[in-house]
């Protein structure tokens, strides 16, 4: 494996307590990448960067612009934007602690590994991390990276801590928009108590390595097909899938209630068999 290298590193601060922290990349990107291919020659297609009317422009004559009236830009030199000076380039200042279970998921956007970036900052950083598991709270706090700066979330995790990219206010749409036509309609509460069984017949610890991508899966399959295929001839071919008829909207609607208790019928999975049973000791 490739040596990983931090995408930020600078100092974490709590009140008059600092110490040096380096930030990985918790994920992986996923999913297959393409290209686009010239089909006829089998030649990848490139870009290059035009103005209209000069044609191709060399790097270091592209500046950013900020569009203030229609068609018209104040321009920003790389030198310029750098000159913005932020505390928050170096340093996380955590100024806020909030409940893990109080913080919106919706708000949340990319994950990030904190580690203690030196020898010296081990201690700081495991009394920081320990407080954080007993309170169960997240630091927030904003950090300069990539041109932006983010509102962010660390919480303890594991030997480490996790740092959570998160998303401002304006940037979040406000539910009510979307969910105003549902109405003020209660549920029935017999339907409730035999969905809330449902839910209990499948109860078990989350683990990630139960799920695939199965189109991901198709995916690689039809490639590796095709890559055997291959040879002989170059020649690319367009091959046409069909696609799976959507299901009639005068489709027969099961009884609601029905549907339900035939879902306690059906065998759980095992992992939320081990739960319940370990549940029902528990209760006796």
């Amino acid at each position: 494996m490739a040596e990983q290298r931090p995408v930020w590193q600078g100092q974490m601060r709590l009140s008059l307590v600092s110490f040096m922290v380096q930030i990985y990349p918790a994920l992986n990107e996923g999913g297959t990448r393409f290209h686009q291919i010239h089909a006829p020659s089998g030649e990848r297609i490139r870009y290059q960067k035009v103005a209209e009317g000069v044609g191709p422009v060399k790097p270091e004559d592209i500046w950013r612009g900020f569009e203030y009236e229609k068609g018209q830009y104040v321009l920003l030199s790389e030198d310029e934007v750098e000159a913005v000076r932020l505390e928050t380039k170096k340093t996380i200042d955590l100024v806020q602690f909030s409940k893990v279970c109080d913080i919106d998921p919706l708000y949340f956007d990319k994950s990030y590994f904190v580690v203690p970036a030196d020898e010296l900052a081990h201690d700081a950083f495991r009394v920081v991390r320990d407080a954080l598991r007993e309170e169960e709270m997240a630091g927030i706090g904003q950090l300069s990276m990539r041109g932006r700066e983010y509102l962010v979330a660390i919480q303890a995790s594991g030997k480490g801590m996790m740092l959570n990219t998160m998303h401002y206010a304006e940037e979040v749409r406000q539910a009510q928009e979307f969910f105003r036509q549902i109405g003020e309609a209660k549920a029935d509460r017999t339907l409730i108590d035999v969905a809330a069984q449902v839910i209990e017949q499948r109860t078990a610890a989350f683990d990630p390595k139960v799920y695939r991508d199965n189109y991901e899966a198709a995916l690689r399959a039809l490639l590796e097909e095709k890559i055997k295929a291959l040879p002989k001839k170059r020649k690319a071919k367009t091959e046409r899938q069909e696609q799976a008829e959507p299901a009639s909207a005068g489709a027969n609607v099961v009884d609601l209630m029905t549907a339900l208790k035939e879902s306690l019928e059906v065998k759980p999975p095992a992992q939320s068999v081990r739960r319940s049973e370990g549940r029902r000791k528990k209760a006796s």
